[in-house]
């Protein structure tokens, strides 16, 4: 740590505002103490009514650092805006599995894609005001091939001052290859950084967070790793949540996000961005 150097300044992105009224309480509790500046937010999704909207805004004026987005969502168990948008399994879209094998197979209309992109920015507008601070996607859909050209294009028409996430990480090569979901992440986001800077579309310069949700690792060495070596400007997306019924039934990260959030919430966070010097911006 040099302590003459100015801090460096990341943004802290919690994903799925929207999902349910815990995941929703957990994120503005964090806004409103200073713990995250950044949050996503479900258009889609069961608990964005007008309350939990004005719940956020109001967590957000308190916290002006803090910057609003659409997550954009492509994958089951959510359903779409528009009327026609197709494939779908079930009156759902697919499952994410499902969704990117039919990216790579060139399987899907870019036009629907962009159709449904299009009135999710638009209803995130409807309910805030004003067009998102950055765009990212669910479960990474931002990424995938054929969805990536049509969301680009719908930011850019939408929402041309925002920014969109890309997924690329800053480590090594020996550690991007020790996890084969990040660098699944590394090849598809090298793909939409260059779209977007086809497109003159702005995009965060690195990404830290995916880990294996599945095996409850110790949240607070995974943002240590997550921290080491972020650049200026790069993103860290975490989860935090209360567990309540319809997160349960719509989403099988549950006990971790709780996990993410007592560390988040608790005083090692703070200590751990001072000796990092790293801070929110």
């Amino acid at each position: 740590m040099n302590g003459d150097a100015p801090p460096r300044r990341v943004w802290l992105c919690a994903d799925d505002y929207g999902l349910s009224p815990g995941v929703n309480r957990a994120i503005r509790d964090l806004i409103e103490a200073g713990r995250l500046n950044a949050t996503s937010v479900m258009v889609v999704g069961p608990a964005i009514g007008r309350d939990e909207v004005s719940a956020l805004n109001d967590a957000a004026a308190k916290s002006p650092r803090c910057a609003i987005g659409l997550h954009a969502t492509l994958t089951a168990p959510f359903h779409p805006l528009t009327m026609h948008f197709k494939p779908l399994d079930g009156g759902l879209f697919l499952p994410f599995a499902k969704l990117l094998r039919a990216g790579l197979l060139r399987r899907l209309d870019p036009e629907i894609i962009r159709a449904e992109l299009t009135a999710q920015l638009a209803a995130f507008i409807e309910k805030f005001g004003r067009a998102p601070d950055f765009v990212d996607g669910h479960q990474h859909v931002q990424l995938f091939p054929q969805v990536r050209d049509a969301f680009l294009a719908a930011v850019k028409e939408a929402a041309p001052q925002a920014w969109v996430r890309q997924g690329g990480r800053h480590h090594s090569l020996a550690q991007r290859l020790g996890t084969p979901k990040a660098l699944l992440l590394d090849i598809l986001s090298a793909q939409f950084r260059r779209g977007a800077a086809r497109m003159k579309v702005a995009f965060n310069p690195a990404f830290a967070g995916a880990y294996d949700f599945s095996k409850a690792p110790d949240f607070a060495e995974l943002m240590r790793q997550f921290l080491d070596g972020l650049p200026e400007g790069g993103l860290i997306m975490c989860h935090p949540g209360f567990v309540d019924d319809i997160l349960v039934r719509l989403d099988p990260l549950t006990g971790q996000r709780e996990r993410e959030y007592a560390f988040l919430a608790g005083d090692a966070f703070p200590r751990l961005l001072a000796v990092n010097n790293v801070t929110l911006a």
